[in-house]
């Protein structure tokens, strides 16, 4: 929407048993730069996602979930990806948290960036019921040191990490039966 050149495909599915990404990214130049003790700072993915998209509050509730990816650094020397729940600032109440190892991602570098794929289990998003809600608030942006934020709608200069009003709606929809 403010006109920059998109260096991320990003697609995203769901079922049953939760909502999966997969997030190519292209055009770089430098290495790529993750920490998982710096996830703020490093190049990667982030979600948001309210399982009762409920847009006419300014401040998330504990349907609201935030979540960050990476391609690379966890481990020893930095080459495994990272998955992991953030707060969202100044929610009413906090989702549940994630237990270690419940949010799965595969990380693999390319000669000009990386493929992201990542699954968000329903076990981890409170309140997450396709049968009662059909519908979830997503919000995703993706993060990089050199080509900058890539946002689904809005950039930075809304609240958008901590306003679940401006995140857009996905509708849930089941494929036809054959």
């Amino acid at each position: 929407m403010d006109g920059r050149k998109q260096f991320a495909d990003v697609r995203g599915g769901w079922n049953e048993r939760g909502v999966s990404f997969s997030v190519l990214v292209t055009g770089k130049r430098q290495p790529v730069w993750c920490r998982e003790s710096r996830v703020d700072e490093s190049d990667g993915f982030q979600i948001w996602l309210d399982t009762r998209a409920t847009h006419n509050v300014h401040r998330a509730t504990r349907f609201c979930h935030r979540f960050v990816f990476l391609p690379i650094g966890a481990g020893p020397s930095y080459r495994d990806p990272v998955g992991d729940q953030m707060l969202i600032n100044r929610a009413r109440e906090n989702a549940n948290p994630v237990r270690p190892g419940d949010l799965r991602v595969r990380g693999t570098l390319t000669k000009d960036g990386y493929l992201l794929e990542c699954c968000v289990p329903a076990t981890s998003l409170t309140g997450f019921d396709p049968h009662e809600y059909d519908k979830i608030g997503f919000f995703y942006a993706v993060m990089d040191r050199e080509l900058g934020w890539q946002t689904q709608s809005v950039s930075t200069q809304f609240p958008i990490d901590e306003d679940p009003s401006i995140w857009t709606t996905l509708e849930l929809v089941r494929p036809a039966k054959k």
